[in-house]
């Protein structure tokens, strides 16, 4: 069995960097919701607000969007975009 140590403390829960829309945003992680996500990055002053729509950017390109229920696993590497809902159609 081969895991690195980050991985090990990241399993049982600390503080994980993220970045929301290119900023910085800490965590308690490594499993949050999309609320949590949201509430962390405007507690820290990102200029989104909780009804936005949030997307993780994942490896492969692909955008994958997180509802304020989902759970999602986060490593220092996650990268999310955060927009605003304004779809009118």
């Amino acid at each position: 069995m081969s895991s690195t140590l980050e991985q090990q403390v990241e399993a049982h829960g600390r503080t994980v960097e993220i970045r929301v829309n290119k900023k910085p945003v800490e965590v308690k992680g490594p499993r949050v919701t999309g609320l949590e996500i949201k509430q962390a990055a405007i507690a820290q002053g990102v200029k989104i607000e909780v009804d936005f729509i949030l997307s993780e950017e994942l490896p492969s390109g692909e955008t994958k969007v997180i509802g304020n229920g989902d759970v999602v696993t986060v490593t220092k590497h996650s990268k999310f975009t955060a927009i605003a809902d304004d779809d009118n159609s």
